[in-house]
């Protein structure tokens, strides 16, 4: 299978995503909230710091769980128009 470059915008949607996370982690050690949901705590901080731009679905539904954050709202922030985000709000 060959993997397509990502686009720009798919790329800063990662970076945003990633900061949702790190934010909604609030005071939880990155090691916490990785091993609850049940990823490894590179691939949290890969996902954090925009390395790993599209995690897997799972993967962001089981953060949104172990952090307390509607899917919905983390739908919300991956979207590629920052425009829509600023209108959702």
């Amino acid at each position: 299978m060959v993997r397509h470059p990502l686009a720009p915008e798919q790329i800063e949607a990662g970076r945003r995503l990633g900061a949702a996370l790190r934010s909604a982690r609030a005071g939880r050690s990155p090691v916490e909230v990785a091993l609850a949901a049940e990823i490894s705590p590179e691939t949290l901080r890969k996902i954090e710091t925009g390395r790993l731009p599209t995690p897997a679905f799972g993967t962001v539904v089981r953060l949104s769980e172990v952090l307390g954050v509607p899917l919905s709202e983390l739908a919300r922030v991956w979207r590629t128009d920052p425009a829509a985000l600023s209108q959702a709000s």
